[in-house]
């Protein structure tokens, strides 16, 4: 059925409202994947504001942690690369984490992982994405449209300005993260962080024992789960492998992409989170195994 996966997925749609979006694909990524960040981006406000990264300390671990999950995946592929110019461009491919894999999997062990661990993998998979958008921003987009940033960049203050005006009401909100994210999709860089992006700008005033960001969080964390996480993972593990040999797969490049992402993402973060915990920069999470954190290393 592979022929049959592809064109549903990736044949031009007969009509679409939106013209960048003309695959069936597309709006999978582009536009479901949005709100699954909108929904992650809620979560870590939530954990912020009166959570487990309430304490700006608990912060440090995972920012360090997504950054040497960033970096030590590059220069692993740089070595195994051998230095071929042709190559040296790929740096960055084995540096993203796959979060809606990798929440995915933990969602499937249930309460077998610590409360402390889950959140500590979603915030740092929430760094390293901000850091992929900047990376591909910066070094591999061929032309941001600015004009559609600034228009971005406008939506933002003025949702800004509604939460600090105390709206209470819920549209508005959903209005602006909606404009936000054809603003940014139309920008050049990836429509998801604007999912972010809305989601730390919606209220958490509590009002009749609820906040704002509580309901909303509420109403959309079982489609995340059920629908939009299974839909994205069928949608994207279609890779073709036929006719893909031993050698083919120990050519440089598909062994440099493996070596940082098997070797470098461990090495990165479980690494950089021993050494935080040794030298007291920042303590490892709470009521976790030093088992069950490479376990999260390794995802």
């Amino acid at each position: 059925l592979a022929g049959e996966y592809h064109h549903v997925l990736h044949g031009k749609l007969p009509w679409t409202p939106i013209a960048k979006l003309d695959t069936l694909h597309a709006w999978i990524n582009d536009g479901l994947m949005a709100v699954f960040f909108f929904v992650v981006g809620l979560e870590v406000k939530r954990e912020m504001i009166a959570g487990n990264l309430a304490d700006p300390a608990s912060r440090r671990l995972p920012v360090l942690a997504a950054a040497a999950g960033m970096a030590v995946p590059a220069l692993v592929y740089l070595s195994v690369a051998g230095g071929d110019p042709r190559l040296e461009r790929g740096w960055a491919i084995p540096a993203a984490t796959d979060i809606a894999f990798a929440m995915g999997v933990i969602g499937l062990l249930g309460n077998r992982v610590p409360a402390e661990l889950r959140l500590f993998l979603l915030t740092v998979a929430i760094v390293d994405d901000i850091g992929a958008v900047l990376v591909i921003a910066l070094v591999y987009t061929q032309a941001i449209a600015f004009e559609w940033l600034l228009a971005g960049v406008l939506v933002v203050g003025g949702m800004i300005a509604l939460n600090r005006n105390r709206v209470e009401r819920m549209w508005p909100f959903v209005l602006g993260a909606l404009m936000l994210w054809f603003c940014i999709l139309n920008s050049g860089v990836h429509a998801t962080i604007a999912g972010v992006a809305a989601a730390l700008i919606v209220p958490m005033r509590r009002r009749d024992g609820h906040s704002m960001l509580e309901r909303m969080e509420h109403a959309l964390v079982r489609w995340n789960a059920y629908l939009i996480l299974p839909v994205f993972g069928f949608a994207n593990a279609g890779v073709a492998l036929a006719g893909l040999g031993l050698v083919a797969v120990l050519d440089p490049l598909p062994l440099a992409i493996a070596a940082g992402l098997v070797i470098g993402k461990q090495l990165g973060i479980f690494g950089s989170i021993v050494v935080a915990d040794k030298i007291g920069f920042a303590p490892r999470p709470a009521n976790s195994s030093w088992a069950q954190i490479w376990g999260t290393a390794v995802l």
